[in-house]
Formats: structure tokens, sequence, C-alpha cells
């Protein structure tokens, strides 16, 4: 589930992983709140060598994750967990290094609530996309399509179709019926 988290009105790709529990953001996004730099690939990249050259094992345990690029495409990107995160952070001399830390532990706090209280999620969901700049009319539009969906998707896990594969053919099938093109072909 990827989403958009927002620091001082600036966008930072996270994604929740189900399994692992946990969120991981995109390094580039967080150098380039963090940095303000022009180019915080090429930032990260001589980041990453300078750690490297210190011993630090932080750039080789770091994943990837597709996510939203600026171009509409889904692309690879460096990620990092919280943990990781917090150790990259005092790599980077930043005066919002201690802001951005609260920030991080107020997500964690909130995914706490959210998991003992769904409704907050949703409520926090709303509250995310109007400060992304959609209409009232397109968020409940997009809430209904998330649980149109959802019911589809329990229909087919009663039906015994098995998540990942098998859901993402099902998609496409749907996806080319209305639209003339599979879902690779839409991004």
């Amino acid at each position: 589930m990827e989403n958009i988290k927002l620091f001082e009105s600036q966008k930072i790709r996270s994604s929740w992983d189900n399994e692992q529990e946990k969120w991981f953001f995109s390094i580039v996004d967080i150098i380039q709140v963090l940095t303000d730099s022009p180019r915080p690939r090429k930032y990260w990249s001589a980041l990453k060598t300078k750690l490297k050259k210190e011993g630090s094992e932080l750039s080789h345990n770091l994943g990837q994750l597709k996510m939203m690029a600026d171009d509409g495409k889904m692309r690879q990107t460096d990620v990092a967990d919280t943990e990781q995160l917090f150790r990259l952070i005092q790599s980077i001399p930043s005066p919002k290094a201690e802001p951005f830390k609260q920030w991080l532990a107020k997500i964690g706090y909130e995914r706490i609530e959210e998991s003992q209280d769904p409704e907050k999620a949703i409520d926090r969901a709303m509250e995310n996309y109007l400060n992304l700049g959609y209409s009232t009319a397109w968020i409940n539009q997009r809430l209904k399509s998330i649980e149109v969906r959802k019911e589809l998707t329990d229909e087919w896990e009663n039906r015994g179709v098995k998540k990942g594969h098998e859901f993402a053919s099902l998609t496409d099938i749907i996806t080319q019926a209305w639209s003339g093109n599979t879902v690779k072909q839409r991004i």
C-alpha cells in the first residue's frame, strides 16, 4: 500500500508492509526534505559512497520498492524503514533532522492508533487527500472504489483465488475489458 506522507507540506512517498508491519520511506524524498538539494539522487549517491568508505553497512541493508515517480510511472527507488532512517538522518547535517525524527515518531504512533481504531485511518486518509488538493467528491469516489475493490477481492478469496499472481491476472482481465488495455499498458 503506497501512501504520500507530508512533512512541512513536502511529499514523501511511503509504503506500508503488512507482513513486516512497518513503513518504508523513499530515501531520495527524505534527502530532498532534509537538504533542500536540487539533485537529491546525486546527493544520495555521494552519501552512499561516503557511508561505504566509513564501513557503514546501512546502504547494504536497504531495500528497493516500486513507487510512483514524478512522471507518473512506477519506478524502483531505495527505501528505508524507520530504524534505518534514524541512522541515515544522523549522516545528514540538517537543522530539520530533529523535527523530522519527531514526525517519524508521530507516524508510528498514528499507525498504532489506526490499528486499534480503523476509522482513524479513514479520517486521516481524507485529511491527507484534502491536503494534497483533491476535492471532497473525488475523495468520496476514491473511498467507494476502495470499498468495491475490497468486496471484489473478498469474493475472489471466497472462491479460492489466491492473492498475488492470480489477483493480478483477474485485475488485468477486468482492466482490459473496460479500457482495452492491460494494467501495464495503462501505466
